[in-house]
C-alpha cells in the first residue's frame, strides 16, 4: 500500500484552498456613494459592502467608491441607467433636474425631525413603492432607503434666528432645499458636497447644508466655519442605495433577499453610529474655545417648517408624481400626528 507524504497532502490542500478563494465573483459592482473616502459615513457604507460579500459567500463583490470617482454626483442615475457604473448610494435629490419627484421624495425638507420616521414611511408608509414608480423608468432599482442622523449646518458667520439667513450666502443642492432657503431669504449657491470645504475657506459661501457634525469635524471644516447649527432641522436627505434594473431584475429571489436585509440593516446601523460620533464632536467642539455651537429654538424652526410647507404645496403640483409624493408623505405625517 502507498501512502502520500504529509507534505504533498497539505501543498494539494493549500493549493485547492487558493483555487477556490481565487475565484471571481458572480457578481461584481460598482456603486458610487456621494461622500469623499474619508468621511465617517462612507467608510460604515464599505464595511457594510464586505458584510453583503461574506453573507452572500462571495458570490456578489461590491466596490463603493466615493463622489466624482466615475461621474458627478448629478449624473449617476444615468450612469447606472446605461451600466456605467451598476449602482449608487446617494442623494436623489441631485436628479430634480431630470424629474422634481426626485427632490421631492429625496429630501421633503422639513418634514423629518426623527430619521426613524423617514425609514418608516419609506419601509412601510408606501416611501420605496412610490420611489421605484418614479425610478424603474430611468433603470434604476431602490434596494433600500437609508438617511442620516439630524444634520448640521456650519456657518462662518452666527446664526440665531430665522432672520439671520437674509442674503446668506448658503451652500444647497439642487431641489427643494434650494427653494425654501430662497423663501426664508438666503442666497442659496448649488455646489455638490464635494466643494463644500473650499466654499467655505475661499468665502464663495458663508454657510452650508452639508451632511453630519461629525463629517464636517473630520474634513476639518469648523476651523474656518466654528458657528455649526446643531441639530439639524432643515435636511434630511434620503440614500438611495440603488441598483440597475436590469441586473436586479435577473438576480435570484435569495440574493435580492440578501441584499434588501443587509441594506436595511445599514440604514439604521448609519444612524447609530453617526449620532453617536455626533455626540462625541458635539461636546468636543462645545470643549473648544474657538467653535460655538447653536441649536435654533423651537419658534425658530417652526417659522423653517412653515416655510417649507408652503413649498411642498407648489412642488406636489409640478406633475403627477409630486402630487402622489405630497399626499403620500402628508398622510403619513397627519396619521402619526407629525404635522
Amino acid at each position: 500500500m502507498s501512502y502520500l507524504k504529509p507534505s504533498l497532502v497539505l501543498t494539494g490542500t493549500a493549493l485547492l484552498i487558493g483555487l477556490s478563494t481565487a475565484q471571481a465573483a458572480e457578481y461584481e459592482w460598482k456603486m458610487q456613494a456621494s461622500e469623499t473616502s474619508g468621511e465617517p459615513s462612507f467608510k460604515i457604507k464599505e464595511e457594510w459592502a464586505n458584510k453583503i460579500e461574506t453573507m452572500t459567500d462571495g458570490r456578489v463583490s461590491i466596490e463603493v467608491m466615493p463622489i466624482n470617482s466615475v461621474v458627478g454626483p448629478t449624473e449617476t442615475l444615468q450612469a447606472v441607467s446605461s451600466g456605467i457604473i451598476q449602482g449608487h448610494m446617494t442623494d436623489p435629490s441631485y436628479f430634480s433636474g431630470q424629474n422634481p419627484a426626485f427632490g421631492m421624495l429625496g429630501n421633503l425638507v422639513g418634514a423629518w425631525s426623527d430619521p426613524y420616521d423617514f425609514l418608516e414611511f419609506m419601509k412601510y408608509g408606501g416611501g420605496e413603492e412610490l420611489y421605484n414608480e418614479l425610478a424603474n423608468p430611468y433603470g434604476t432599482h431602490l434596494i433600500s432607503a437609508a438617511t442620516f442622523p439630524l444634520e448640521s449646518i456650519p456657518s462662518t458667520v452666527p446664526i440665531e434666528s430665522i432672520d439671520d439667513f437674509q442674503g446668506l450666502k448658503i451652500r444647497a443642492p439642487q431641489g427643494m432645499v434650494y427653494n425654501i432657503f430662497e423663501r426664508i431669504g438666503a442666497t442659496p449657491v448649488n455646489l455638490p458636497g464635494s466643494e463644500v470645504y473650499t466654499g467655505l475657506e475661499k468665502g464663495v459661501i458663508d454657510a452650508a447644508d452639508s451632511t453630519v457634525l461629525s463629517n464636517n469635524d473630520a474634513m476639518g471644516i469648523h476651523d474656518f466655519a466654528p458657528y455649526p447649527l446643531y441639530p439639524g432641522f432643515h435636511s434630511m436627505p434620503m440614500i438611495a442605495v440603488s441598483l440597475n434594473k436590469d441586473i436586479w431584475d435577473d438576480l435570484p429571489t435569495e440574493l435580492k433577499t440578501t441584499l434588501e436585509t443587509a441594506f436595511d440593516g445599514m440604514a439604521y446601523d448609519l444612524i447609530a453610529r453617526l449620532k453617536a460620533q455626533d455626540l462625541e464632536t458635539l461636546q468636543a467642539l462645545k470643549d473648544n474655545p474657538d467653535v460655538h455651537p447653536f441649536d435654533l429654538p423651537a419658534d425658530e424652526r417652526k417659522k423653517f417648517r412653515q416655510a417649507a410647507q408652503q413649498e411642498w404645496k407648489e412642488w406636489a403640483d409640478k406633475n403627477e408624481m409630486t402630487q402622489k409624493i405630497y399626499d403620500s408623505a402628508t398622510a403619513f405625517l397627519t396619521a402619526r400626528g407629525l404635522l
